[in-house]
């Protein structure tokens, strides 16, 4: 069930890169990322009131854990200039890789806290299938 989950949101991903690309596009990408994340902002809230949520205290939290926030301008802003050059095939296929490295090591380390899953033969066969992919992607 999860895998269809995350397949789903890999569909969203790619369509919120390729909306946010042409809407950098239009307007530049400093305008772009200030509408993006205002709408972001408000359908936050909208969800955040409609759930009745109740606001938890952040009090003694590492600091760490709110650079999500940071990444996600970082993220949004690399996506709208590489997909402006690239397309939005490649911009998610190099991105994707740099995911699949970045998470291997996360887990392999057992880095931010999380459960420690070692790096096996299985995840370096297909991070090198993927990388030929990408490769024959750029070449041709």
């Amino acid at each position: 069930m999860f895998e269809l989950v995350a397949v789903f949101n890999g569909v969203l991903i790619a369509l919120m890169i390729s909306f946010n690309g042409l809407l950098s596009q239009e307007i530049g990408n400093n305008e772009s990322l200030i509408i993006i994340h205002l709408v972001g902002l408000i359908g936050t809230c909208i969800i955040f009131i409609l759930s009745r949520s109740k606001l938890k205290s952040i009090k003694g939290l590492p600091i760490y854990i709110f650079t999500g926030g940071a990444i996600g301008i970082f993220n949004v802003t690399l996506n709208n200039l590489c997909f402006d050059r690239l397309g939005a095939a490649l911009t998610i296929s190099l991105g994707l890789m740099g995911q699949l490295i970045a998470s291997m090591f996360i887990d392999h380390f057992g880095l931010l806290g999380v459960k420690r899953n070692k790096i096996n033969i299985r995840k370096l066969t297909g991070i090198a299938i993927m990388s030929v992919g990408i490769i024959v992607m750029i070449i041709l």
